[in-house]
């Protein structure tokens, strides 16, 4: 449980829920055409009710014509936006659609959320009246009229760490409580270590990333978004950099940048605190964005910090 003790929505690495629909061809066949137009279709039908935004990343995959299981999968994914009492909030990759078409004969339409803005408990697990009631009956109406394009309802996928999705959302799990009382605070600490890993080498060289008390830290942005915070033990014991995950890749991109830079820091002798004041003063390179101004501000703990990182 989140020291805040604040329900909010929480941006997840990994999908909270997946949907699938397998719809059936109106033509003599399915042809690579018709994943393009599909996927552009879901994204339209997720826009209707405000949820997703133009942007996002998309990638083609197409294996060769003369194979048996010729295959094309298109994917997006894409950016959209939350409601909350006190606002409207933007995700990067706040969906993923992603439509595979296979030999002619079979179509497969998936939708991914990474948000629990629809679930009546988030995925720290403390219950979200307001969030839920803001956001549910929205992704409710887009699933809807996904399955209205696509001729039949989803097949929901199988229950995760986080929730149990349903053919209209998903389950409500106050009574019999979610699978993890911190399902977040469990695994999106270790996924989103393992997203900013895969950007760097091996390293000896890296500050204890385990702090047990107050942390000070400092907010890297880029333009009007901030993409995550540098930061060190207030008893000098460790230091780091959380990324925010509703900025999506640039977010692992820039940390990257800055975890080599606190590597030189440890390499050159400083402590994590000195590391963090030279943060501040130092030019970043063109990638890792730019240390807001305003000096250090001082969080409770690591999981304060990381709670902030998780959220808007």
């Amino acid at each position: 449980m989140s020291e805040s003790g604040k329900a909010a929505d929480m941006i997840t690495s990994s999908p909270v829920g997946e949907w699938s629909w397998e719809p059936r061809a109106k033509d003599a066949e399915f042809r690579h055409g018709h994943a393009a137009q599909t996927a552009t279709d879901l994204w339209r039908r997720l826009a209707e009710p405000g949820l997703a935004r133009p942007g996002g990343k998309a990638g083609v995959r197409v294996s060769h014509r003369n194979d048996p299981r010729d295959r094309v999968v298109i994917r997006i994914d894409c950016p959209g936006t939350w409601l909350e009492p006190g606002g409207t909030y933007r995700a990067e990759k706040l969906f993923a659609v992603q439509v595979e078409v296979w030999g002619g004969t079979l179509l497969v339409a998936m939708l991914e959320t990474y948000s629990d803005a629809w679930l009546t408990m988030d995925t720290r697990g403390r219950e979200q009246p307001e969030v839920y009631a803001l956001n549910a009956s929205r992704f409710a109406a887009a699933l809807d009229g996904i399955s209205a394009l696509l001729g039949g309802p989803p097949e929901a996928g199988e229950e995760n760490r986080y929730a149990a999705p349903s053919t209209t959302g998903f389950r409500d799990v106050r009574a019999e409580g979610p699978a993890y009382d911190d399902a977040w605070g469990t695994f999106e600490t270790l996924d989103r270590a393992r997203l900013l890993d895969s950007r760097l080498p091996r390293s000896e060289d890296d500050y204890e990333q385990i702090a047990d008390g107050p942390v000070r830290y400092v907010a890297v942005r880029r333009d009007d978004r901030t993409l995550g915070f540098v930061w060190a033990a207030v008893d000098d014991s460790a230091a780091g950099y959380v990324p925010r995950t509703a900025a999506g890749d640039e977010a692992f991109d820039a940390g990257a940048a800055w975890v080599t830079a606190l590597r030189e820091a440890r390499r050159s002798g400083l402590t994590p605190l000195a590391a963090l004041r030279d943060a501040v003063r130092r030019p970043a390179p063109p990638e890792a964005g730019v240390i807001a101004e305003g000096g250090p501000v001082e969080a409770p703990s690591l999981d304060a910090l990381e709670e902030l990182s998780g959220r808007y």
